[in-house]
């Protein structure tokens, strides 16, 4: 099935690992140039080599979203280079439960999870619009429909991040644009084994049996491939997906059990 993209122009957040650089080899296989986006100049320069690998342009802009002049900077970069596909993903928070998160922690983590990710968003939009066609998908979490237990942060600010979209997807479908939010459960990424670990620290078991016992909570049986993520965030952002806005889509192996 040809995607459509071939040539399309993609900017992808957080892409130097995990998800992001799943979702960034993916949309790369379907013939997309690409840009990554992390603060890890020595990751992002083998993934801009994997993705040369596949025959597209590729390029990369070191950017720690924690800052805020350097995500204005991502921002003017984004205003200014005509990209059809935008990839919202950040890396989760701390763990921690609530009440008793500091203040300051919440504003943090709110600038560059919220405010941070809607300028870098709105600032790709007059270029979709005026060209009638564009893709945004936001890298959310499985916490914005069931809350996951000591995520309280990802839990809070994530879903504030998906409201935002799903008032935005109403907002610009009518201009080609599509806006919609991609769940993740439990990938093999290094995120999910720290989280591994950080129950496995509070339970006093290994990280090993920390596992098993999560595993046993999906249906599939087994964690996500990264690959498998990434493949579906392409089919979103593709020609062939132009009906589908404002969605949540999960890729999650059958792990969220609510309707």
């Amino acid at each position: 099935m040809d995607l459509g993209i071939t040539n399309k122009r993609a900017l992808v957040m957080g892409g130097s690992q995990g998800i992001g650089r799943a979702i960034a080899m993916s949309l790369a296989g379907e013939g997309a140039a690409v840009t990554v986006v992390a603060r890890d100049a020595t990751k992002l320069t083998a993934v801009v080599g994997e993705l040369r690998a596949l025959g597209v342009p590729a390029d990369m802009r070191i950017i720690d979203l924690s800052d805020a002049q350097q995500r204005e900077s991502l921002c003017k970069c984004v205003a200014e280079g005509e990209y059809d596909i935008v990839i919202a993903n950040a890396g989760g928070p701390p763990p921690g439960t609530v009440p008793g998160i500091a203040p300051d922690l919440w504003q943090t983590h709110f600038d560059m999870m919220v405010s941070g990710m809607i300028s870098v968003i709105e600032a790709g939009l007059p270029y979709m619009r005026e060209r009638g066609w564009g893709r945004i998908a936001v890298v959310s979490s499985s916490g914005v429909q069931i809350p996951i237990p000591k995520l309280a942060i990802s839990n809070t600010l994530r879903s504030a991040l998906a409201a935002y979209a799903k008032s935005l997807a109403e907002q610009v479908a009518a201009d080609g644009v599509t806006v919609n939010l991609l769940l993740p459960g439990r990938i093999d990424t290094d995120r999910v084994k720290s989280i591994d670990e950080g129950a496995a620290k509070a339970g006093g078991i290994t990280p090993e049996e920390a596992r098993t016992r999560s595993i046993a909570m999906i249906p599939a049986g087994r964690y996500g491939e990264p690959r498998e993520f990434g493949d579906v965030a392409a089919f979103i952002c593709s020609e062939r997906a132009s009906f589908v806005t404002g969605s949540q889509i999960r890729i999650d192996g059958g792990l969220i059990r609510s309707l």
